[in-house]
């Protein structure tokens, strides 16, 4: 979310919709994501940035805002914190970005935070994206108790969005019989290409990432080598490009809600002071 997002909506994750499941709260996936990009700075990264973010937490915190967005910064690939916003619907986060431009008091605290924020990037775009249950495998999800998303992005090509389905489903059905492989997968409605698929599998750890490299030899082995031949068949004529990266959570830039924080609150409740705000040009001898 964030002004930024209200300006601009790209690349999740406030999840929402909390469903009980085995005494453990799951997440699942909403409907439309919105998610903001930053590339910041060389340099700025770390606690700089966290600090010029810790105002927008802030000014959320403060109007005690209903919706909630999850923050995360790239592990892998060009320094990038994203922003990941949930909603129920395109109307619902239409409503919330008008009520957002409705909050004089808010407003002016978001353009302060956008101001300092400003001089951390290098970059900022959006995305918005539909979610994509028909190609999502296990997606609800203990989020708060995750530290990681691996985000996968694949460009399919013109006139293959069938194939695609088929090659997706291809992979349910291999990895259905086991049990702790899960991912979620969102289409782009809007800011990039049309094509674009993200898809999104939680990780409580680095060892889980080593168990999922294990776990891939195991699926070629399952699919043998005849099956493995039409995947990588269908892939090559299907998919374009394709890009894997890790992000980590970041509890001191996510606004998050009071029962999300008290499922992890060691983790989520660590909060990080407001950097000093800059006087604009002008302000001082306006005194």
């Amino acid at each position: 979310m964030k002004a930024k997002l209200v300006t601009a909506c790209f690349l999740l994750v406030a999840m929402t919709a909390a469903v009980a499941q085995e005494a453990q709260k799951l997440n699942t996936p909403p409907k439309v994501l919105t998610i903001s990009r930053e590339f910041v700075k060389p340099g700025r990264t770390g606690t700089m940035h966290e600090k010029t973010e810790a105002a927008f937490v802030q000014a959320f915190t403060s109007q005690k805002w209903p919706t909630h967005y999850l923050a995360m910064d790239s592990i892998s690939g060009k320094p990038r914190s994203l922003f990941l916003t949930g909603y129920d619907s395109f109307e619902a986060w239409e409503k919330d970005a008008l009520a957002v431009q409705k909050n004089a008091a808010l407003n002016t605290a978001l353009e302060r935070a956008g101001y300092t924020d400003a001089d951390m990037l290098a970059d900022i775009d959006a995305v918005t994206l539909a979610y994509r249950e028909d190609l999502s495998l296990r997606p609800a999800t203990d989020l708060p108790h995750m530290r990681y998303f691996e985000i996968s992005r694949f460009q399919i090509r013109p006139g293959h969005s069938k194939d695609w389905e088929r090659l997706v489903k291809m992979y349910i059905a291999a990895w259905d019989k086991t049990a702790d492989v899960q991912w979620a997968t969102y289409e782009v409605a809007y800011g990039a290409p049309d094509g674009t698929f993200i898809i999104f599998t939680p990780r409580k750890s680095g060892a889980e990432v080593d168990h999922a490299f294990a776990e891939g030899k195991d699926f070629e082995t399952a699919m043998g080598e005849d099956g493995m031949k039409q995947l990588r068949e269908l892939s090559a004529a299907t998919i374009e490009s394709s890009e894997s990266n890790l992000f980590g959570f970041n509890p001191r830039m996510s606004y998050v809600s009071e029962e999300f924080t008290k499922a992890d609150p060691d983790f989520w409740g660590v909060k990080t002071a407001v950097a000093a705000h800059p006087k604009k040009k002008g302000e001082e001898a306006k005194k």
